[in-house]
């Protein structure tokens, strides 16, 4: 007969369970990584019950990560939502959408087999082989980055003077948006992803408890009446570029639908640049930290793969996506029940010291490198290789263009526990 005890669920302690899911943690690195290192050691599979939050399990530890990644029948991303909202956001969003708990109808909110339809759509454009037909392209997109960031006068913020700017080019160019509209589209992903932070919120829109849902939904609006027109240009006169494949696409012999084409438009306009901006700031500030790094990948050029790889891991853009669980089962010991919901801490699993040796050292010679920046199984990332494509490029161009540089202040990060990283990285450079 077994103990009582023993099926009583690990909880977290309350001031570790909000660290984890306050948006504000993620702007202090000293806050957040030793909470998450404090789940890893006592509660890798915790549960969370906080006040204004339906409860859930925090799962934090690099294989636990991969054994939900692996089985999305098992663990849903469909039957509730994919994004970690409270109560007053949640049931606005359900409200404003008729049940629906999705922010968009896009491929992290399917499940198979409709997950592996729409996936399949765009997965042979998003192949290496394909990705590597631009990289000419991309090159040429570098350079003039590089050359515009050289044209500061040794000081300069990264993030708002390059970092932001260069993935946005060269997203929007092979999506097919016109150069003009970009800062419209950099200006709703930053509404889209810092719904949390204060500098982000829409001066429009009231503070309330339900604020952050209220700015996601009319992010989007603005996103569905811009991308509403493209989809008849395209369908009238289709190009050569990804809106296109996208908009003439067929699902089970029929026209995909206007709000699964809306969905796979938002979601590549936004998380199509943004992950790949916060990860080449990160990948500076990774080497302003370690400057024996930067000397290292100075010496030697083929190291830069390895820059972006851990550059990845070190920063991990995205912060969480939940799951839901269809069947009893279990995850690290803990008996998990149909219907739980469970939080998938990918900045905790890149931490994981059984995976990872010195996991805070920023380290570019790191081999294996298997961290779960893209996620993990059928929903892992997938215009990943179009990123790391994008960032060897830049690094390829700008280090033998840098003599020196150095932090010339202190960096800030976007207050967001969804999707984010640095908005500012303020550097002092001397050029080559």
């Amino acid at each position: 007969m077994t103990d009582a005890t023993e099926s009583r669920p690990a909880l977290i302690p309350d001031d570790i369970a909000r660290i984890v899911v306050d948006p504000k943690s993620y702007t202090d690195d000293d806050v957040i990584y030793p909470a998450l290192k404090w789940l890893r050691t006592n509660t890798p599979v915790g549960r969370a019950e906080i006040d204004g939050y339906d409860p859930m399990w925090i799962v934090s530890k690099h294989a636990d990560i991969m054994t939900v990644g692996k089985q999305p029948n098992l663990f849903s991303n469909a039957a509730e939502s994919e994004i970690l909202y409270d109560r007053a956001n949640d049931q606005f969003m359900k409200a404003m959408n008729n049940g629906n708990p999705h922010l968009v109808s896009s491929l992290t909110a399917m499940d198979p087999p409709m997950h592996t339809s729409y996936r399949s759509l765009t997965s042979n454009w998003f192949l290496p082989a394909n990705i590597r037909r631009l990289e000419e392209r991309v090159r040429v997109i570098a350079k003039a980055s590089v050359e515009r960031l050289l044209q500061f006068d040794g000081r300069c913020d990264f993030m708002s003077d390059c970092a932001l700017y260069y993935p946005l080019h060269v997203i929007m160019t092979a999506f097919g948006v016109p150069e003009e509209d970009e800062g419209r589209m950099l200006r709703l992903t930053q509404d889209f992803f810092g719904v949390h932070d204060p500098d982000e919120h829409r001066d429009e829109l009231p503070k309330s408890p339900d604020a952050a849902a209220k700015q996601w939904h009319a992010a989007l609006n603005d996103f569905y009446s811009y991308f509403s027109a493209l989809t008849k240009d395209r369908r009238e006169r289709p190009r050569d570029d990804l809106m296109s494949l996208i908009a003439n696409s067929q699902v089970d012999g029929k026209p995909i639908e206007e709000e699964y084409a809306n969905g796979y438009y938002v979601a590549i306009a936004t998380a199509g640049h943004d992950t790949t901006s916060s990860t080449t700031g990160g990948a500076m500030l990774g080497m302003a930290r370690f400057p024996d790094q930067f000397r290292l990948v100075k010496e030697n050029a083929a190291l830069i793969p390895g820059l972006v790889d851990e550059a990845l891991r070190w920063n991990s853009p995205v912060k969480h996506f939940m799951r839901t669980a269809t069947a009893d089962t279990s995850i690290g010991g803990q008996e998990i029940k149909s219907g739980d919901r469970l939080m998938l801490s990918y900045p905790s699993g890149n931490r994981d010291e059984s995976v990872f040796a010195d996991p805070d050292v920023f380290d570019i010679t790191r081999s294996p490198n298997r961290h779960l920046a893209f996620g993990w199984g059928a929903h892992m990332c997938l215009g990943q290789h179009l990123g790391k494509l994008e960032m060897r490029i830049f690094f390829e161009e700008l280090l033998p263009r840098l003599k020196s540089f150095e932090l010339d202040g202190d960096p800030k990060l976007v207050e967001t526990n969804f999707v984010g990283g640095l908005k500012r990285l303020p550097i002092k450079f001397e050029k080559a």
